[in-house]
């Protein structure tokens, strides 16, 4: 099993970076997925009988890299995912996008849609059946020959909403073969969750967790920790 990347822990939370192409939890794949790791490592660390307790209060998709948190009791749990669905939780995602947006700052509004045959989400009509709202706000950061590196928060939590609405202003991001252009030379997709601020769900102190993406291409050709530990 991988060694978990810890960034933060105490006994209401526990911050972690979950690796690219790991599983936020179990699916279909059977491959090993990162709440199991989580729940292993506090189990194993802190000598618990039985499974440990962890909630799993957000996600990341599947072939994006970035932090997480987890929570440690139902309580906790309970206070994470109320400040989810109130949208008071920011999270910051870097994107390297293959072209430059015609904007560079923009909120972009989009409904999506899952195409259950294709295995991909679409953007679609308003009134089509099952459209979800999806919202961002991005900031171009730097261009280096026809890359980007864009800044990009959203403020709905829509599954793959990041990497469709990005390539629905023909800006997709590097090594997304699913929605973008094939063959970059990538097995990582080039977004990342790089930080991530929430107020503790019991002693209530703001935290804001920081963490720049492995320095390799396409990301070695920005100087990422400059923007992540700034406050851009």
């Amino acid at each position: 099993m991988e060694k978990l990347d810890v960034l933060y822990e105490d006994n209401q939370i526990i911050v972690v970076i979950k690796p690219h192409n790991v599983p936020s939890q179990e699916d279909e794949s059977g491959d090993m997925d990162l709440l199991t790791m989580v729940k292993s490592y506090v189990k194993e660390k802190y000598n618990k009988e039985g499974e440990a307790f962890i909630g799993l209060v957000h996600r990341l998709d599947r072939p994006t890299g970035g932090i997480m948190v987890f929570a440690r009791n139902s309580k906790s749990a309970a206070r994470l995912s109320e400040q989810f669905a109130n949208h008071t939780i920011r999270k910051t995602y870097y994107a390297i996008t293959t072209s430059q947006p015609a904007l560079k700052m923009g909120h972009l509004t989009n409904y999506l849609k899952k195409d259950l045959k294709e295995n991909k989400v679409k953007i679609v009509s308003m009134s089509d059946d099952g459209a979800k709202k999806a919202e961002l706000d991005y900031k171009v950061l730097e261009t280096k020959d026809e890359l980007s590196l864009l800044q990009v928060i959203p403020t709905t939590g829509r599954g793959h909403q990041i990497r469709v609405q990005l390539a629905g202003i023909n800006c997709p991001i590097y090594g997304d073969n699913k929605y973008g252009k094939d063959g970059a030379s990538t097995k990582n997709l080039a977004l990342w969750a790089g930080k991530l601020e929430l107020v503790h769900p019991t002693t209530k102190e703001k935290m804001k967790f920081v963490c720049p993406p492995e320095d390799v291409k396409p990301w070695s050709n920005f100087y990422m920790k400059k923007y992540i530990n700034s406050g851009v």
